[in-house]
């Protein structure tokens, strides 16, 4: 008896082919109504996710203070007052070596562009004539000028604000770290709290093993290459050791953008010879970061492909610019934690089911 049910229209690997298009369009387009509600929201997003973050970094502190009998809202507020005098003491340093610095700075910027004047003999780029037409661009532009200076005071303002709300919520997430696991339990749909809580979980981790490690680095780097500056007699090394930490939290570029200013700053204030042995001193604290410090302090948490890396830093500059870069990799880093954890769990059963009989 012949079957009488008609073939399919398509072949079987055209199917496949057909459904994985639709779920990878499914989730590509659910994934960018996201992104536009986060760049629509961003005054709320940006400071929810800074606070995670310094979450992660500070959570250890925050957990050893309540394991020594401290009430669990003042081991917050502790940690949250230690930050604030962390980081106003580091930028007083910064801003003060600046000041002390800038002038000598300034004088061998402006040398080494007599010189570079000097020597290719360009007609009309001499800093008088330089002044002079800024002189007069501003008397022609001034009204654009105060726009600009007031829209940057905004700014600056709004800046502020996203850092005291970020504080806040810093304050409230250590606070109810202990209750975040059931409120996520609870606001799971029914089946699916244990996967939900292990997940949000495994990314939390990766991305607190990411801050915790990367934060060590940095010192490491910034302690360097400052001694290397002062060694050298480079002005304003405190402050390029600063530049250094701070960048060290965007993977790559960070490194390449404060050492090139710390290359040019000695350039411009001790000669050729001695760029030559800042530029040396940056190459060797970044060969130490790959090859020891690297696989030594982050081996256990998230490792992802420096061209991963790359794309999450270029997608985080296009959505949010320098918030976006310093915000891409630690995202991507729980992205990578969340399909881990997935992976896991849908593996785990076959690894484990027994073998079959022959």
């Amino acid at each position: 008896m012949q079957d009488s049910s008609p073939s399919p229209l398509l072949p079987e690997p055209v199917r496949r082919l057909a459904a994985w298009c639709a779920v990878a369009l499914l989730v590509s387009g659910v994934g960018y109504v996201g992104i536009l509600l986060c760049v629509q929201f961003r005054a709320a997003v940006i400071p929810v996710l800074l606070a995670l973050l310094g979450t992660a970094l500070l959570l250890p502190l925050h957990r050893r203070l309540v394991r020594a009998g401290v009430q669990r809202s003042l081991s917050a507020g502790l940690t949250c007052v230690a930050v604030v005098a962390v980081v106003g003491g580091a930028v007083y340093i910064v801003v003060s070596a600046l000041i002390d610095s800038g002038d000598q700075i300034i004088a061998s910027l402006r040398i080494a562009a007599r010189d570079l004047s000097r020597h290719f003999g360009a007609a009309g780029t001499s800093l008088d004539d330089i002044a002079g037409n800024a002189r007069e661009l501003l008397s022609k532009f001034g009204g654009t000028a105060a726009s600009g200076v007031l829209s940057g005071v905004s700014v600056v303002g709004q800046a502020l604000a996203m850092a005291v709300l970020a504080l806040l919520l810093v304050f409230f997430f250590l606070r109810d770290s202990d209750r975040a696991a059931e409120t996520l339990r609870a606001l799971a749909p029914r089946g699916s709290g244990d996967t939900a809580t292990a997940m949000a979980r495994r990314a939390f981790q990766a991305v607190e093993g990411f801050m915790r490690g990367t934060t060590f680095i940095a010192l490491i780097d910034a302690l360097c290459i400052t001694v290397g500056l002062l060694v050298l007699k480079v002005p304003g090394a405190v402050g390029l050791g600063a530049l250094v930490f701070v960048g060290a939290y965007i993977p790559y570029l960070g490194a390449f953008i404060s050492g090139a200013v710390a290359v040019l700053v000695a350039l411009a204030d001790r000669g050729f010879l001695i760029a030559l042995w800042v530029l040396g001193v940056v190459l060797a604290v970044q060969l130490l970061e790959g090859h020891v410090l690297q696989p030594m302090i982050q081996s256990r948490t998230v490792q992802m492909h420096p061209a991963v890396v790359m794309i999450a830093i270029t997608a985080g500059a296009s959505v949010a610019g320098i918030v976006g870069m310093l915000l891409a990799v630690p995202l991507t880093a729980a992205a990578v934690g969340v399909l881990s954890e997935l992976r896991r769990r849908h593996t785990a059963p076959e690894e484990q089911a027994p073998p079959a009989s022959p």
